[in-house]
């Protein structure tokens, strides 16, 4: 029997025609969709990897640049109270505890014991170091470390500002051995307890959260990952939607198939935003150490490191300053997570939860600029190496020369001073200071406005001010370098004097009390500020010398017109104390700076600006040591001898008063055996104070230096010849009315012994033995001189 096989299949096709077409389209549909979704997937998980290789393969955020104050060295003898001490150890953030934990410091009286964290600085890394100092009569006693003692230990400094970029993020970047163990467990125990084994994502973490928020303890679902891929790649702070979540899936993903577990974590902790003040975004652990608590990283207790670990899952929300009890409840959640897991025992745990949270009032060290007068001269100084969008957010550290302690008292100084000289006839009054290391050239404060927090003009650096009779010091150096003309007893004519200007014009300059003094020591017309004398030494001199001197030591450029030798130029604080540095240095010449140094983000030197200067030349210190034994003369019996009546002839301190025309600006320049100090007082507007140099400026001087630590100076004897003088020579000790003087060695006046009392009946208006000698009036104005008359307000 034949089959026909045709008309069965025909049959059999025809029957099922309509269902074998309705499965091939499905597969065909099936797999164009899986095609058209492969050919979409694939090409965005490439773009998408692409973008984890730019955001996250080359992590890079904008890391502040920060600026530090110089590290406290702590040596015996440093001029240092336990006041001072204080100071500058809260300002390096520094707690008062036991002594032995990093950061912290146990006074007993003069007794401390102090434990230094290890930084960097421009000469490499300091170690962390545990040492004892006794600090007795204003000076460091000792300093020992393990019971020995040591020449010098350097405390890690404060910082004083930073300098953010467009985004204002504050960032401290750790590695992840440098954050404690207990805070990367505790993290993963509160967050993500299967991060070491999952994926990205985590099916049973998410199963753990949902029992858990079912039983009443809420949990999030999100891994480690996605959290990172979330802030550090999506960015924080957007609407989540679906869109966004399968993105952050994707993200976690190529982030975990791409990357080793802890290469992820320290990502994570770097990353993650932790606070918030003001504009300035708290991100990573170590940045939101300092800002919660004021502490390293290193430093954090089991209950701090918890209240981190809890706020991670909203700084807002459980913000402890803002809502105290919110937090302690998220930092006891996280301390039962710790002890479920077996990250601390029961008695740690129990510690713990009686602790308080342990947050500072205010954000720690966290201020953008406290001091903002300071920070501009940082940033000038900066400016030729590192202009200022590459400064900002550069993850520089910018190492200055600031002494918290001088700043502290300067601004102190300003803001009592200037209170106590306010009137109803005065206009109001600023002030624009900067104080010195008289070794280093260091700016240790810099004080720009009576408001010193105010940002804006910096009189310190900016405010150009007739400088007065600053300047007469530079000119009598010119005298004092030609021995064999000048020495500080040579007489000099304080009579009336005129100028012949050219042209017809003259000038008859006339000192500030309305008197002319007569024949007067060099000495002493420098001390009183007596204008006439100093315009005859002046002219003498040349103007023309005068401004070539200035410039040469301090970069200032004058007019060489005879008004020079009166001060007739404006200048600000800043350029007077680099031309005082000069003096206070004794001849060296030596550039002043604010920075000592530039670290790059992994702390090493990019480069230095606090290389030693040259020694001085001899002739150079000589003169600067007879121009500084005058300024001691100047505050012992001159304009300055205020100071002594204040309590500070302990400082043996030399300076010069300055006042400009009409009382419009009051001037001071002051140093000590470590430091100088150029202050301005005056209206900005130019208005007149009524006040002169002594009356307002050396003011502010006393009132800092009546409270920063500071050793006395002390006059080098090198070069310099002390000879006691009557008349025009050089005579015995006991000689009446005689005077010490220093001379340039090899140019003291030849010897004459004591003069025979002058019988009273030979008594004469002048001539016999005594004008022989060079005596008579003279004699009588030198015996006045010795006396410390009261200085009238005018005198300068």
């Amino acid at each position: 029997m034949a089959i026909d096989y045709d008309e069965d299949e025909d049959g059999g096709q025809d029957g099922g025609s309509g269902s074998g077409q309705w499965k091939r389209r499905v597969v065909t549909w099936t797999l164009a969709a899986i095609a058209l979704g492969l050919g979409f997937l694939i090409p965005y998980t490439l773009y998408l990897n692409h973008q984890v290789t730019e955001r996250f393969g080359r992590l890079k955020w904008q890391i502040p640049t920060r600026v530090y104050a110089r590290p406290l060295e702590l040596r015996p003898g440093l001029a240092l109270d336990t006041r001072t001490l204080k100071t500058e150890l809260d300002a390096a953030g520094y707690h008062e505890g036991d002594g032995l934990r990093a950061g912290s410091y146990a006074q007993d009286g003069g007794h401390w014991k102090i434990s230094s964290r290890g930084f960097n600085d421009v000469d490499g890394v300091v170690p962390a170091r545990r040492i004892e100092v006794v600090v007795s009569g204003g000076h460091v006693a000792s300093v020992r470390e393990a019971k020995a003692p040591i020449k010098v230990a350097r405390l890690d400094p404060a910082r004083i500002a930073t300098l953010y970029g467009q985004k204002q993020e504050e960032r401290r970047l750790v590695r992840i051995e440098e954050v404690p163990e207990l805070l990367v467990t505790g993290l993963q125990a509160v967050e993500d307890r299967d991060f070491n084994h999952h994926i990205g994502i985590d099916f049973s973490g998410m199963l753990r959260a949902a029992f858990k928020t079912a039983t009443g303890r809420k949990q999030g679902a999100s891994t480690l990952t996605q959290q990172l891929a979330r802030s550090g790649l999506l960015g924080i702070g957007k609407e989540q939607t679906w869109t966004r979540k399968g993105k952050e899936i994707l993200y976690a993903l190529i982030i975990d198939a791409r990357y080793e577990k802890r290469d992820i974590l320290e990502a994570y902790l770097n990353q993650v935003y932790l606070g918030q003040r003001g504009s300035q975004a708290i991100h990573g652990v170590a940045a939101a150490s300092e800002f919660w608590f004021g502490r390293d990283l290193r430093d954090l207790s089991t209950e701090q490191i918890a209240l981190l670990v809890g706020i991670v899952r909203g700084p807002s929300w459980y913000d402890p300053r803002r809502n105290p009890q919110r937090a302690l409840e998220r930092r006891n959640f996280a301390l039962g997570e710790f002890r479920e897991t077996n990250l601390i025992d029961e008695k740690e745990y129990q510690r713990a939860l009686k602790a308080p949270l342990g947050v500072t009032p205010t954000a720690g060290t966290m201020a953008p600029n406290r001091f903002p007068a300071y920070v501009d001269l940082v940033r000038r100084q900066l400016a030729r190496d590192y202009p200022a969008d590459q400064l900002a957010g550069a993850g520089l550290s910018v190492m200055t020369g600031m002494s918290p302690s001088a700043q502290a008292f300067a601004e102190g100084a300003v803001t009592r001073t200037l209170k106590s000289l306010e009137s109803k006839r005065r206009p109001p009054l600023q002030a624009g200071l900067v104080v010195t290391d008289v070794h280093s050239g260091q700016v240790l404060a810099v004080v720009g406005s009576r408001e010193h927090t105010e940002h804006g003009f910096n009189r310190a650096v900016e405010a150009q001010r007739p400088v007065g009779s600053l300047l007469k010091p530079f000119v009598y150096l010119l005298a004092l370098a030609t021995p064999d003309q000048y020495s500080l007893a040579s007489w000099v004519d304080d009579s009336p004097v005129t100028v012949d200007l050219g042209r017809g014009k003259q000038w008859t300059p006339g000192n500030s009390d309305g008197r002319s003094h007569g024949t007067v020591r060099l000495l002493d017309a420098l001390a009183m500020s007596y204008n006439q004398a100093t315009v005859r030494v002046g002219m003498k001199v040349a103007p023309e010398r005068i401004a070539d001197l200035i410039r040469t030591l301090a970069g200032i450029h004058a007019e060489p017109r005879p008004s020079l030798i009166l001060g007739a130029m404006d200048q600000s604080p800043y350029a007077m104390a680099q031309l005082y540095q000069f003096l206070a240095s004794g001849g060296q010449i030596q550039p002043l700076h604010a920075v000592r140094g530039v670290l790059d983000a992994n702390g090493r030197a990019l480069k230095r600006y606090d290389t030693k200067p040259a020694p001085a030349q001899e002739g150079d210190a000589i003169a600067a040591r007879l121009i500084t034994i005058a300024g001691q003369h100047t505050v012992t019996s001159g304009t300055a001898a205020q100071l002594v009546r204040d309590g500070l002839g302990r400082l043996n301190a030399a300076g010069k008063t300055g006042t400009s025309n009409d009382g419009r600006d009051s001037w001071f320049a002051g140093w000590t055996g470590d430091h100088l100090a150029v202050i301005w007082v005056g209206n900005d507007q130019n208005k007149e104070t009524g006040l002169y140099g002594a009356t307002g400026a050396m003011r502010v001087w006393s009132a800092i230096f009546s409270r920063l630590p500071s050793a006395p100076l002390q006059v080098g004897s090198k070069g310099i010849d002390w000879q006691w003088v009557i008349g025009s020579n050089t005579t015995d000790a006991d000689c009446a009315g005689a005077r010490r003087f220093a001379f340039v060695a090899g140019f003291a006046p030849q010897y004459a012994p004591c003069p025979m009392p002058e019988p009273i009946e030979e008594e004469s208006e002048g001539g016999g033995w005594r004008e022989w000698f060079g005596l008579g009036r003279r004699d009588k104005d030198e015996q006045e001189a010795r006396e410390v008359p009261p200085l009238p307000d005018q005198q300068q």
